[in-house]
């Protein structure tokens, strides 16, 4: 593995830019799960195949711009109609999602059926936008792709304090006289631009992972927005570069498949062992407190003395009473403990 990375060109190239995808997608994926859209890039993303195709079938070569402009217009067109649909019918947000996204999907797939049956299929190879092939790259992809990705980092770094705002409280951010308007288009722009940078290397059925999962992961480890989105952006970060590694040492195996299954076993674990709302971590906690407002029940007795020898040993072996002149005595941090449930009481 060591002398891949230090040794093979494209594959450090190919792996930077997954590495900062998976940064930038997961900033963002921080906003995403907060303000509850985790539809809204899976939507995208399947909306962007039609557009791929119908660019390709117009030009009828493989020219990555172009193809990731179709998917950018087809993408914008799907914020459109899903938008449309929730203010002119009474077709719920998430059912508008549904519906735009099976339909785009279909219309792509059945454009991509049409396209295997041309001479310039080989050429195309619209197959890796399905599932996503990191290693059929051109570095002047990958350098197209690391852009994006550097663009979407510094507007969510510039746009900072109104994405913040914005996402916990839009009526606060209305009332200090920020435009919510146009600060939903950027959030749905930025969806946009990481919801195409990713096509290549992760593919359209997978990329919505990368705006949800670093999100969800981060979550269960602390309640501070900054430390989360750091923490989802490193995560990112590491499925990217392993999704990578392993798909450049098994080429057969899809990057996109590898990359979200990295970040599946990173969710998993956070959903288990995350120190704030980690199930097994909660557990754990929920054990620890039991047991010391069992201490503070038994510590609130006037005659500590006549407690339990189980009770006393119990007390002891947490530090919470001493034995002085062969009686039991509260500790300092015996008398934190009631401190800190009298305080709670009151």
């Amino acid at each position: 593995m060591l002398e891949l990375i230090f040794s093979d060109y494209t594959f450090r190239i190919v792996a930077l830019g997954t590495i900062l995808l998976g940064i930038a997608s997961g900033l963002l994926s921080s906003f995403v799960t907060l303000n509850k859209q985790a539809l809204v890039g899976d939507a995208l993303s399947h909306a962007a195949l039609p557009g791929i195709v119908l660019v390709f079938m117009i030009i009828k070569v493989k020219n990555l711009e172009l193809l990731l402009l179709g998917a950018l217009f087809f993408g914008l067109i799907a914020i459109g109609l899903t938008n449309i649909i929730k203010k002119y019918s009474k077709v719920k947000f998430d059912s508008s999602l549904a519906l735009v996204l099976s339909s785009f999907f279909g219309f792509g797939l059945v454009l991509m059926t049409i396209i295997q049956k041309t001479p310039t299929a080989s050429q195309a190879g619209l197959n890796n936008f399905i599932f996503g092939q990191a290693s059929t790259m051109l570095p002047h992809d990958v350098y197209l792709m690391l852009s994006i990705s550097i663009l979407v980092i510094l507007l969510i770094i510039l746009f900072w304090k109104e994405l913040k705002i914005f996402v916990f409280n839009p009526e606060f951010s209305q009332a200090l006289g920020f435009n919510n308007k146009y600060i939903s288009l950027l959030f749905s722009g930025l969806i946009v631009l990481t919801v195409i940078i990713g096509l290549e290397s992760v593919g359209v059925i997978l990329i919505s992972s990368l705006l949800v999962a670093p999100g969800v992961s981060a979550r269960q480890w602390t309640n501070r927005l900054s430390i989360m989105v750091v923490l989802s952006g490193l995560f990112g970060a590491i499925s990217g570069f392993f999704g990578t590694i392993i798909s450049a040492i098994s080429p057969k195996m899809p990057t996109g498949a590898i990359i979200v299954i990295v970040l599946s076993v990173i969710t998993i674990l956070s959903i288990l062992f995350g120190s704030k709302r980690g199930i097994i971590w909660r557990q754990i906690k929920n054990k620890i407190n039991n047991h010391k407002i069992i201490a503070y029940q038994w510590l609130n007795n006037s005659e500590i003395n006549s407690l339990p020898i189980e009770a006393l040993q119990f007390l002891t072996k947490k530090n919470y009473l001493a034995i002085q002149n062969n009686e039991y005595v509260l500790t300092n941090e015996g008398r934190k403990l009631i401190d800190y449930y009298k305080e709670a009481q009151e």
